[in-house]
């Protein structure tokens, strides 16, 4: 399919940030984005390239009332000699595809999704940042669109996708956070959506993630919605716990993101020859570890923070150390290994690096 494109008028063009040490997250968007749309009995249709520019929707279309609405987060990165690379952005179509599929969405064929994001990305690439730890964020997003009320499957649809500059996601970079481990509310149970990208997963967090903020931690540690015991994943990340030499991260059962970060970690340890478990892990094996002192180390893995090094778990009224509040090393070595992947500064034996552009 042709992408029509459209670009702003150089003199129209937003002035791009000067000092990346305030990008922030999700606060800056590009001059373009992309945008196609859908009807049943007429397919996916219109795809273009344009200006960035706010939506138009009636106020009875289905995604406002009905919640078929998913999305994506991926990255570009910009290497020191000036090329551009994604990141296994193949996995990132098709698990927005399957997010589709569960929501009775319309897929979005793969060759034009990636199609759409590599113009983009390209056209786009002077707003990528240059310091190690900066990307050009970027979330393909769908919504029903067809204005009607009654619950059934919209048959119309908008796929877009939008871009911004981003620093560190989190205010500490890369120290050790704190997490909240809540039993009094859930995430997601099997059976249902929890492992789609789905907006009212994360409208769902609010309440116990604002708790936790108000208590000082950084994020929600979520156990099982049916015994409440089992670790399962924490706000924006999945989680690993490292236990004697035993790297250990939650089953996908359905009701967790299957993570791209996620699935590089395990992928990355096996070949470093680690002992690595996809197994439940509860609370109880978990505190019983951190008092025997086998509780080596704890992170969170994901596109924004790519590995974030857990230091403190709060958990019935008290708080639980792990490894001295300090960065393990294994958590360091991931980080590290995955980003020089990432900014194109080391060999990449699996094949996750694609540069589009020099």
């Amino acid at each position: 399919m042709d992408i029509k494109i459209t670009k702003v008028a150089p003199e129209k063009m937003k002035p791009k940030p000067t000092d990346e040490s305030k990008l922030g997250f999700g606060q800056i968007f590009t001059d373009h984005f992309f945008i196609i749309e859908y009807e049943t009995g007429k397919g996916w249709h219109n795809a273009s390239i344009e200006p960035y520019r706010p939506l138009t929707l009636d106020p009875a279309v289905m995604c406002l009332h009905y919640g078929q609405l998913i999305f994506e987060g991926m990255k570009a990165y910009r290497g020191k000699d000036g090329s551009v690379y994604l990141f296994r952005p193949g996995e990132n179509i098709k698990r927005m595809n399957e997010s589709a599929m569960r929501l009775c969405m319309q897929p979005v064929e793969e060759d034009l999704f990636m199609d759409a994001l590599v113009k983009l990305v390209t056209i786009e690439k002077e707003w990528i940042p240059r310091g190690i730890g900066t990307s050009l964020y970027i979330r393909p997003t769908m919504i029903a669109t067809e204005t009607a009320l009654g619950v059934h499957p919209s048959n119309r649809y908008l796929f877009y996708i939008i871009a911004g500059p981003v620093g560190a996601y989190y205010p500490e970079g890369f120290s050790p956070t704190k997490i909240y481990v809540s039993e009094e509310y859930v995430r997601a149970v099997r059976g249902g959506v929890g492992y789609c990208k789905a907006a009212g997963n994360y409208a769902a967090s609010l309440y116990a993630s604002q708790k936790a903020s108000d208590m000082g931690y950084t994020q929600v540690l979520w156990l099982d919605a049916v015994e409440r015991k089992y670790v399962e994943e924490v706000g924006t990340s999945n989680i690993f716990f490292i236990v004697g030499d035993e790297l250990i991260t939650p089953p996908l059962s359905g009701s967790i993101l299957p993570g791209v970060t996620r699935k590089s970690v395990i992928q990355m340890a096996q070949r470093w020859g680690m002992n690595v478990s996809e197994r439940p892990l509860s609370m109880d094996e978990i505190i019983e570890a951190q008092a025997k002192g086998t509780l080596n180390e704890c992170f969170a893995s994901g596109t924004a923070a790519i590995v974030s090094p857990v230091g403190q778990i709060y958990y019935r009224g008290k708080e639980y150390i792990i490894n001295e509040g300090k960065t393990g090393e294994v958590t360091e070595k991931l980080y590290n290994e995955i980003l020089q992947i990432q900014y194109g500064e080391k060999e990449d034996p699996f094949g996750w690096r694609v540069k589009i552009s020099d």
